[in-house]
């Protein structure tokens, strides 16, 4: 029998993928280095129209022509060595796609040399975790052209569907295209998350409520604007009890984060191409904060903080909270449309923003409510520069702001650090803001090094030095 389409890497993200794309009818074939999870793969793979196969060379005879193969291998230098593995059993037209966490770049190089030996590659990213890939994941392929119409099929099949039946897969652009929105959604994904858990950190120590209070006031919030999947589970960790301790869960996690690189890959970009994306890196600088643990619990006995008294009404707070959380995820996310379309100016993409909120509609992690109003905004203005520009968004932050300025001010005088909440409003003000005190850092870099100015009263693009000694 030959298979329609061949799976590397059998963990449990490669093994829920095939099993989901079986299920929508294309026969798969599966492989992998490891003998044990060939093994266990071949188990759950019994009775289907699947297949282990227990050499590369016997995978690579197993499919049909043209070869469609995607990769489930960790990022990095293992995806270069299944491709060189690879390249010799394979003939011009066949199709290798990754589907790891790979970087932009990465696929840049990796489709522009298989393009030249006559092979195709797309670089997709995959969201939505063990359960998404098996059910349906949000899919967000980039590459070769002339690759897609080999899988679209089988992407729109097996890909998460919103309630009006749209596939959460759509062809995002060229080269790296699509591994530079799966960058993006994981740093608005480390965003989103920080925000959330500084939510939880407020409510937590200024009003002392319990995890299973807190659990309550999330699914609450769950029910509005702020409907999420972030939002959903944090209200079901909230509520889960240690089975060893009778603990709430959340009280015996230590308190030290980690991560995997994709939301400082989304910093470092932002930095590479000039974009304010602070929010997003703030939440990677977190997470460092975070790690360092034994330092914190030194320091936490050497430095002091504000003695205050906090005195304000619990409901009138949390709902404060509430508006804060979701005035500064807006400015997350157009922090990350920004940065998109900056790369699509810098690489030519032609990206489509109303068709990538579309994708990230339902099947991953960042999947909210009000991604349809994003799609909507970008369809009524496919060349608008920033969300917080249309009317929609506009009109939110202004509603939210007052409550989202006490937030941060309440924190700041409490003592507890904000750095996403804080970080937004800052991206927010400076944004609004005419003119910021940039002409003076000019002025500063012309004295020491003579880097010369623009003038407010010269066409732009002139520029001047001043002899200030």
């Amino acid at each position: 029998m030959k298979y329609t389409i061949g799976i590397i890497g059998l963990g449990v993200m490669g093994q829920n993928l095939a099993l989901n794309i079986e299920s929508h009818g294309f026969p798969v074939v599966g492989f992998d280095i490891d003998a044990a999870k060939r093994k266990a793969s071949a188990e759950k793979f019994g009775g289907k129209k699947m297949a282990v196969a227990q050499t590369l060379q016997e995978f690579a005879d197993f499919l049909q022509s043209p070869k469609r193969i995607w990769l489930m291998v960790p990022a990095g230098a293992p995806v270069d060595t299944v491709i060189q593995d690879l390249k010799p059993l394979l003939n011009k037209g066949d199709l290798i796609i990754d589907g790891g966490n790979s970087h932009f770049l990465d696929t840049e190089r990796r489709y522009k040399s298989l393009k030249k030996e006559g092979l195709l590659f797309i670089g997709t990213g995959v969201s939505g975790g063990e359960e998404g890939a098996l059910r349906g994941p949000s899919l967000m392929p980039g590459g070769d052209p002339q690759a897609w119409p080999l899988v679209e099929a089988i992407f729109k099949a097996i890909a998460a569907k919103t309630e009006d039946g749209s596939a959460c897969a759509e062809w995002l652009g060229e080269g790296g295209a699509g591994h530079f929105v799966k960058m993006v959604h994981n740093g608005i994904e480390y965003a989103d998350m920080q925000m959330i858990s500084e939510a939880y950190f407020l409510l937590h120590r200024l009003l002392g409520l319990t995890p299973q209070e807190l659990s309550l006031i999330f699914n609450e919030w769950n029910q509005g604007e702020l409907n999420s999947y972030l939002i959903e589970i944090t209200s079901k960790i909230l509520a889960k009890k240690d089975e060893e301790t009778g603990k709430p869960m959340v009280d015996v996690i230590l308190d030290r984060a980690g991560q995997k690189g994709t939301g400082k890959w989304a910093g470092q970009t932002a930095l590479d191409l000039g974009i304010p994306a602070q929010t997003i890196t703030e939440a990677v600088f977190a997470r460092g904060m975070s790690a360092l643990k034994d330092e914190r619990t030194v320091a936490a006995k050497i430095l002091s903080g504000p003695n205050v008294e906090f005195k304000e009404d619990a409901k009138t707070f949390t709902e404060e909270i509430r508006q804060a959380l979701y005035a500064a995820k807006v400015c997350s996310y157009a922090q990350g449309f920004q940065l998109m379309r900056a790369a699509n100016e810098e690489y030519g993409w032609q990206l489509n923003f109303g068709k990538i909120a579309l994708i990230w509609r339902a099947g991953c992690i960042i999947r909210a409510q009000f991604l349809d109003k994003i799609k909507t905004a970008f369809e009524k203005n496919a060349s608008l520069t920033n969300l917080l520009l249309d009317d929609y968004f506009k009109e939110v932050v202004a509603k939210n702001q007052q409550a989202w300025r006490r937030v941060v001010a309440l924190a700041s005088e409490s003592g507890l650090p904000v750095p996403a909440f804080s970080s937004a409003l800052t991206y927010y003000d400076g944004y609004r803001t005419e003119r910021l005190p940039a002409n003076l850092l000019q002025a500063q870099r012309d004295y020491f090094g003579a880097h010369t100015y623009e003038r407010v009263d010269r066409p732009r693009g002139q520029f001047f030095h001043t002899q200030w000694l």
